[in-house]
């Protein structure tokens, strides 16, 4: 009998070892760039904005590299490898976060074309530490020593970095509330690092940018005095307690019901809650505080109507529901401990402040004249205003970029021009690497510089410039020994950028570099995805 003829399953092309590998590493090369295009439009002054619309259909407004990448829903496991650097980003410098996803994309691209000339990717990739390693040297010396003390190269760095946000036309006063912000909650002589905890920003709907304020102690936004029992409003020489517990009667931790069969019952129930009260507002009064402020409670009413009449009788400012968030903040501010029964209620636990007052015009309580705290961090708040909720936001992510970048300075401090200078410089001097050295490291150094010059390129692109033409320029420029060249977007010429006071700490070009070559090098080893 004759068998049938066999049927071979074809489950199109098998690909070898090799070009699997290949095939692998194209793949995350393209996911990688996909993600670098989305925000290489937002890149510099001139750089445009995007509109993001969540799964709640909340719309945000931004430009700030993290900002966006973090809205986005990236699913390619590589791609979210960008994602991941420019966060890394944001917390080390706190500025470049759209520079950085640029450069790796770029990278990834000078990289494809090199694997596509047969080198391996191990080689490119030492290849590429070597041109990093070198890199850096350049960025040292031709960073300039910045003194903390020297406040008006500061305020130019914050407003570098807001020279591309949204709120860039109030750099004028966000960027010197950054620098004295960042100034007062660290010693200058000894601190290498600013904890930005110590910041507490509170935003206002309401005004404009331009009232945006520092305040020195503490605000407590969208919370105001209680007024119902006729209490004070503004107090002096506040001493303040911050309690944790309820101020009404106790109930038990069961749901329990109690029934009441006559009138004499139920007047006694009510004097005893009434005595129970009366004693806890007996011990607070008898530790002398003034200000009561009462954390927000989930199971039931943190207080009474009761409770808030005899405290009003005593003139105690009282107020509610503060978030458990600024618990910490308070209390680091105004010396105060945190109080979680009645019978700890004692005098040592109270803070300290000059004035605490209910700011109707903003709807904020402002406790100002805090104790500098003996050891520890010093504490500073930022009232931050804007007329809609969008720029509100906006605001606060470019006060926080501002900030980063002055704590930037404080860990490294060097300043490096800004204008694409330093990737520039950086291009021209790896170029003449590139023919001293042989072997495969020549080709990749070229590459690497020839990767960099996406920087320059992108910010004439956004402006509206000739990009080509500007590149070649500014290329020329660098040759001659202009080290501080750079394109200045607002007259369209090549122009001095220590001059024109354009400069960014040294930090977030290192930072933006090393994180861009690690995260390529780590895409190049992979060779396979399971």
């Amino acid at each position: 009998a004759r068998s049938g003829p066999s049927i071979e399953k074809s489950s199109g092309p098998k690909l070898t070892g090799s070009e699997k590998q290949r095939d692998t590493r194209m793949n995350n090369i393209l996911a990688a760039k996909a993600v670098s295009e989305v925000v290489r439009t937002s890149l510099g002054p001139r750089g445009m904005d995007k509109m993001i619309q969540d799964s709640n259909k909340k719309v945000l407004i931004t430009n700030d590299g993290a900002t966006i990448l973090k809205q986005m829903e990236v699913i390619h496991p590589t791609a979210r490898m960008l994602v991941e650097i420019s966060k890394a980003q944001d917390i080390e410098a706190g500025d470049g976060t759209t520079s950085v996803v640029v450069i790796a994309g770029s990278l990834l691209k000078a990289c494809q074309t090199l694997l596509e000339k047969g080198i391996h990717a191990s080689a490119i990739s030492s290849g590429l530490q070597v041109a990093l390693d070198k890199a850096l040297e350049i960025i040292d010396d031709m960073s300039v020593p910045v003194e903390l003390d020297d406040r008006e190269s500061l305020i130019q760095n914050a407003i570098t970095s807001l020279a591309s946000k949204v709120v860039s036309q109030n750099a004028d006063i966000l960027a010197p509330l950054a620098v004295d912000c960042v100034m007062k909650i660290i010693d200058k002589e000894h601190d290498t690092n600013a904890d930005l905890r110590d910041v507490f920003v509170g935003k206002v709907l309401g005004g404009t940018v331009d009232d945006t304020e520092m305040v020195d102690g503490c605000v407590l936004v969208d919370k105001k005095a209680s007024m119902s029992a006729g209490g004070p409003t503004m107090m002096k020489n506040a001493k303040i307690g911050l309690i944790q517990f309820q101020l009404s009667a106790p109930k038990t931790d069961m749901e329990s019901s109690v029934v009441v069969h006559e009138y004499t019952a139920m007047d006694r129930i009510l004097k005893e809650e009434k005595k129970y009260i009366v004693k806890m507002i007996k011990t607070i009064v008898k530790s002398g505080c003034n200000v009561l402020l009462i954390q927000k409670s989930i199971m039931r009413d943190a207080v009474n109507d009761l409770a808030l009449h005899f405290l009003a009788k005593k003139n105690i400012m009282v107020v509610k529901d503060i978030e458990r968030e600024t618990v910490d903040f308070i209390s680091r501010t105004t010396g105060c401990i945190p109080i979680a029964s009645i019978e700890q209620f004692t005098e040592e636990k109270l803070g300290k402040a000059e004035l605490v007052v209910d700011d109707k015009s903003c709807r904020v309580i402002r406790i100002t004249g805090c104790p500098t705290p003996k050891e520890g961090r010093r504490t500073v708040s930022v009232l931050v205003r804007g007329s809609s909720q969008l720029i509100l936001d906006e605001a606060e992510r470019s006060l926080h970029d501002a900030l980063c970048v002055v704590r930037s300075l404080v860990k490294k401090r060097a300043l490096v021009p800004g204008g694409a200078a330093v990737e520039m410089e950086i291009a021209q001097k790896l170029n003449v690497v590139s023919r001293e050295i042989f072997g495969t490291d020549s080709y990749c150094v070229k590459a690497f510089a020839h990767a960099l010059e996406i920087i320059p390129y992108t910010l004439s692109e956004n402006a509206g410039l000739d990009p080509v033409k500007f590149v070649t320029e500014l290329r020329n420029a660098h040759t001659k020994g202009k080290k501080n060249a750079g394109i200045n977007v607002k007259k369209n010429k090549i122009s001095d950028m220590l001059e024109l006071n354009v400069v960014q700490p040294a930090l977030v070009s290192i930072s933006a570099l090393s994180l861009a070559t690690e995260c390529v090098r780590m895409i190049l080893k992979i060779d396979d995805i399971v």
